[in-house]
């Protein structure tokens, strides 16, 4: 079996992939920034001529971007956020290397993903937000897809990944508004002050969907993640029902997500 842990933000995933790999120590664990066999978060995506521009002009850290690079056929995926460098402007460089956030055609970012998956036969593996939350999150915000569009995005995936094993352990939060002001108090730097919240907002409020629609502030965030977790909860049914289960958030026994091997999630 493998788990994909999905959730909004503020679900409490991270602390669920943890439980499970204490639980499960010889699963292989994949966390957001991680070279990963299916998701690209935090990663790059590039040529051979972009990435010797980028082993050049940083010829400083060239050996640890050598040593974060992983091959994949023409295509070379740097872990950067992995690179603690002091260089100003490295890790917003290599940002605009990323699949995410409209930087590529929407053609070209459903291929990318429809393949990976497609190449991917992990057994004993979890994923930390793999599935939904970085591919949802530019359908919407980016491509501003409908949820029928991307319904049937995800539809073309199950069908890629069909005969593959796997459980989709979904965290539903109740409460959106409370759960995001619970993780505003928890993310901030020594001095509190807030660290992930800005930024958050500053994501939103730059997409070409938040300005079409003149998107803004805390509401609008709220009505955005609403919306996400409706599509998501939907996408479960619809698609998933077979292999998924929702738990609710910070709420549930991890005594019965680990099951044993040949019995259902």
């Amino acid at each position: 079996m493998n788990y994909y842990i999905e959730g909004i933000q503020g679900a409490g995933k991270s602390t669920l992939v943890n439980r499970l790999a204490e639980k499960l120590l010889q699963y292989q664990v994949f966390r957001e920034g991680d070279y990963n066999p299916v998701e690209l978060a935090w990663c790059t995506y590039m040529n051979k001529e972009q990435y010797d521009s980028v082993l050049q002009k940083y010829a400083p850290i060239a050996d640890e971007i050598k040593a974060n690079t992983h091959m994949e056929q023409d295509k070379r995926i740097v872990t950067y956020t992995r690179i603690i460098t002091d260089i100003p402007g490295f890790h917003k460089d290599l940002e605009q290397y990323e699949i995410y956030n409209g930087r590529v055609s929407r053609e070209e970012f459903e291929q990318i993903i429809l393949s990976r998956y497609a190449a991917w036969n992990g057994e004993e593996q979890i994923f930390e937000c793999s599935m939904f939350q970085n591919i949802i999150e530019s359908q919407i915000l980016y491509y501003e897809m409908s949820d029928e569009e991307i319904i049937v995005f995800y539809s073309r995936l199950a069908e890629v990944i069909k005969d593959k094993s796997f459980c989709i352990v979904y965290l539903e939060v109740e409460d959106i508004a409370e759960s995001i002001n619970v993780i505003r108090k928890e993310r901030v730097d020594n001095d509190g002050n807030e660290m992930w919240f800005p930024l958050m907002m500053a994501y939103i409020e730059a997409c070409p969907w938040s300005k079409k629609y003149n998107i803004k502030g805390f509401d609008g965030l709220i009505a955005h993640l609403e919306h996400r977790k409706k599509l998501e909860l939907q996408i479960l049914k619809e698609i998933f029902l077979e292999q998924s289960v929702i738990l609710q958030s910070k709420q549930y026994d991890i005594e019965n997500i680990v099951i044993e091997e040949g019995k259902k999630c």
